[in-house]
């Protein structure tokens, strides 16, 4: 007869039930074990033999199918009351199975974890699990297919190492121990409160808290935002189980339902800066005083759908996929709409009017763009590498029955910590084929000695190069102050628009009269010299082609 964990803790068949109500285990691989294990550890058949008596399961993991709000994916639930929630060599071989079924039939895979690490009583064998499941998450990021782990408590060691800070989403249940270090191998002075689920979200380890009564609506979104991105996601090819070298093992099939291939992309072909073809200064018919895709006027709507961008100088169209390249399938992931203009509808007379606009209090953020492009969004937050930044949002929304990302600057200077994120959700887009929208609003790069400390330079490095190498759409869009390369780093090459209440600077106009020692009456004139409207960037090719009935 199972017993109850300790009040907070729940047993692994308690977990599942928060989230699905019906749960289906998978075929578990049988292996055959010398007495006491494989280091003949005294008594540790018998610890197992009350393990399984006191908690009814016959592993610290049970592993199987399920529906979590309409969405099938493999459910991966610890058992902390089976010799601490420990991973030995018959965990592993759980964990492999659950990860190669879920390639097999082309599934999400989400651990609920609660674990206090590595088994002692299989030494070093128990530890080298920690890398068989690595591999296996490995194999199940390169499938496309996402991973969204739920912390529990306890998660710590290296279940919270590889399962849990390895998905591509982080959700904790409040109050759980989540850290590297267990309680009883800490420095006797270590702060408690740094080691909690509150603690990993406020350092960027994990996205967010989020209550018991509230687990099933959150992974269902989470789930059907990046496992079904898209109704077309049905009809493409399923990708190939990829096995572990040296693998013999089938997987059943699983009666309960049909897989859901998650589609992958390739772009359309990037322009560079400077390929768009200036404006058409003879079409004065259309209505609305919106930035459009270059050349395509859109009657009314800046949210129809639009050609990919121009792939180079002189070209007007994208360059046929590479037939030599065998590693990705050919692009169809259409790109994000462009996000209507929500503020001023005629263009700046004046350079500094542009500045002016930008930077009003009034003018439409981030937030309120966001609201009106998607039904629901939910959000990530944090770099992984101990930070977060407030004015870098960053998630997944709906729009129309499709999943797109974001990645949206709030007009604060933004920090090293916000590209980190940026570049991480980007990334994580660009494996599971979904379309990108940038909303570009920075007076620059946060420029203090702190910032410098984290790594600025290398965060905004590492943001172009994931933006210039992504095979997935990007979408730009221009809502404010575009401040030099800490605006330019979220920007789509060729896929750049703008609102009339923007503008974009190699620098702003203070400081580029302070260098050219300009007295302070000459700013005004020094932002009419940098061409920074909007109007100005089309005219240089900097961004995508505005209806004439925008230009003065």
């Amino acid at each position: 007869m199972a017993e109850r964990l300790p009040a907070g803790r729940l047993s692994a068949r308690e977990a599942v039930a928060l989230v699905t109500d019906h749960f289906a285990e998978i075929p578990y691989p049988e292996r055959q074990s010398k007495p006491d294990g494989p280091l003949a550890w005294q008594g540790y058949d018998a610890s197992r033999a009350r393990a399984a008596e006191r908690t009814g399961e016959q592993e610290s993991v049970i592993c199987g199918t399920a529906r979590v709000e309409g969405t099938r994916a493999v459910l991966i639930a610890f058992e902390f009351g089976f010799l601490g929630g420990s991973l030995g060599e018959r965990t592993g071989d759980r964990l492999e199975a659950a990860y190669r079924y879920a390639r097999e039939h082309r599934l999400p895979v989400v651990p609920l974890v609660a674990t206090g690490g590595s088994r002692m009583q299989e030494g070093m064998l128990a530890l080298t699990q920690l890398q068989r499941v690595a591999r296996q998450s490995a194999l199940t990021r390169q499938a496309g297919l996402p991973q969204i782990a739920v912390l529990r408590d306890p998660t710590t060691g290296g279940g919270w190492a590889t399962l849990g800070a390895g998905a591509d989403v982080v959700l904790a249940l409040p109050g759980a121990q989540v850290g590297f270090a267990g309680s009883r191998v800490r420095p006797p002075d270590a702060d408690p409160s740094a080691y909690t689920a509150e603690a990993q979200v406020a350092a960027g380890a994990a996205d967010a808290v989020v209550r018991p009564e509230e687990l099933r609506r959150t992974l269902g979104m989470w789930l059907r935002l990046l496992a079904r991105p898209s109704d077309s996601a049905a009809d493409a090819a399923p990708v190939p189980r990829d096995s572990a070298p040296g693998s013999t093992d089938s997987t059943p099939t699983d009666p309960t339902g049909e897989a859901r291939p998650t589609p992958r992309a390739e772009p359309a072909g990037h322009a560079a800066p400077g390929s768009t073809r200036p404006p058409d200064l003879t079409d004065a018919a259309h209505p609305t005083p919106s930035v459009t895709p270059a050349g395509h006027p859109t009657s009314g709507t800046t949210d129809a759908a639009h050609p990919a961008p121009v792939a180079g100088p002189g070209s007007t169209n994208p360059p046929p996929p590479d037939p030599t390249d065998t590693d990705h399938p050919p692009p169809h992931t259409e790109p994000a709409p462009v996000p209507a203009p929500l503020g001023a509808t005629d263009l700046p007379a004046t350079g500094w009017d542009a500045v002016r606009r930008a930077r009003s209090a009034g003018r439409p953020r981030a937030t309120a763009y966001l609201d009106a492009y998607f039904t629901h969004r939910a959000a990530l937050s944090g770099d992984r590498c101990g930070g977060t930044d407030p004015g870098m949002l960053c998630g997944f929304g709906e729009r129309g029955g499709r999943t797109i990302a974001y990645a949206a600057q709030t007009g604060t200077a933004t920090r090293p910590a916000g590209y980190r994120t940026a570049t991480r959700l980007i990334r994580l887009a660009d494996r599971l084929g979904i379309p990108v929208l940038t909303l570009v609003d920075t007076p620059g790069a946060a420029n203090d000695a702190e910032a410098e400390r984290q790594g600025a330079g290398a965060a905004i490095a590492d943001l172009f190069t994931t933006v210039a190498s992504a095979r997935t759409p990007i979408t730009t869009l221009l809502i404010g102050e575009g401040g030099s390369g800490g605006a330019l780093a979220l920007a789509a090459p060729g896929a750049t628009y703008a609102t009339p209440d923007s503008y974009f600077s190699v620098i702003a106009p203070e400081p580029a009269a302070a260098i050219l020692k300009r007295p302070r009456a000459e700013i005004e004139a020094t932002a009419d010299q940098l061409r920074i409207r909007p109007q100005d960037l089309v005219e240089l090719g900097v961004i995508a082609h505005a209806e004439r009935k925008t230009l003065p």
